[in-house]
């Protein structure tokens, strides 16, 4: 692997990382930063996919580092406590809405909407959804019934995993739809937050190990640099950005993100009109 490959797979790396956590969808910037670096340029189109969801195999470890006494703790207490397994069961239930849609739709999403232009229209809207909830939220806020994620009972975790499935559009974000949809159930910012975490861990997992099956094929171990170094990096970036949310949902709402969305998806757009970048697709 040469010098510019192995940058372009840290870049990538960095760019899973702190974008699955935020409400600006991971997806939509890999698809962008691959279109960017002409990332097709040096592996297949096939090995790229894989390659963009494998490196998720960083920030889950980061979100298992991070909760890694909380997540020992319930999985040694799930025999005797009801806490624990309906913690598990919760997030069982939320993961199965975005796995049936995605077996029975993620090929035909993938045709027509994994491009720039698509991805950026979703940043967009995504964006004007975000500012209408917290302007939601601050004249007419709904009553916060769950504080805490052990707080949530299984249909709360059916309503946030159907929220999650909004996520197959590239664009839209994992993270964003969770966390937005749970608050609009009635989870506080902390929880919805919280609960976006552990329920990325089943579902990037998930998707990780049958893009990895599905590609057996085509990955040889000339392949194993390349995905380690994308891995890696996704996993220093997701840790700190995974820390630095925690403190800044303390004190903020998600309007900096939404504006975010759109003047990003903006850009993309005016660039793709106009001719200043080439997307590919």
């Amino acid at each position: 692997m040469d010098l510019i490959l192995a940058l372009k797979a840290i870049i990538m790396g960095l760019v899973e990382g702190f974008t699955e956590f935020l409400p600006i969808s991971s997806t939509g910037h890999l698809i962008l930063a691959g279109s960017l670096l002409d990332f097709t340029k040096d592996v297949s189109k096939e090995v790229m996919g894989v390659f963009e969801i494998a490196i998720q195999a960083g920030a889950i470890l980061a979100v298992c580092w991070e909760y890694r006494a909380r997540i020992a703790s319930v999985l040694g207490s799930l025999t005797t406590k009801c806490s624990s397994r309906m913690f598990v069961l919760n997030l069982a239930i939320a993961f199965i809405p975005l796995a049936v849609l995605g077996l029975k739709l993620g090929k035909n999403i993938k045709a027509m909407l994994f491009n720039p232009v698509a991805v950026a229209t979703a940043f967009i809207i995504g964006g004007i959804i975000i500012l209408l909830v917290e302007r939601r939220a601050r004249n007419n806020p709904v009553a916060v019934r769950i504080h805490t994620v052990e707080d949530m009972s299984p249909l709360d975790a059916l309503k946030v995993g159907c929220a999650q499935a909004f996520a197959l559009i590239p664009g839209t974000s994992r993270s964003g739809s969770t966390i937005i949809g749970g608050m609009l159930l009635g989870l506080s910012r902390k929880a919805a937050t919280e609960f976006s975490f552990f329920l990325a861990i089943p579902t990037l997992l998930a998707a990780t190990v049958y893009s990895l099956y599905k590609a057996r094929d085509i990955l040889s171990v000339a392949h194993v640099p390349l995905f380690g170094l994308g891995t890696v990096a996704a996993f220093i970036s997701a840790f700190l950005c995974v820390r630095w949310l925690l403190r800044y949902i303390s004190t903020h709402d998600f309007t900096f993100f939404a504006w975010y969305r759109i003047v990003f998806g903006l850009l993309v757009l005016a660039s793709a009109h106009y001719g200043w970048v080439v997307w590919a697709e």
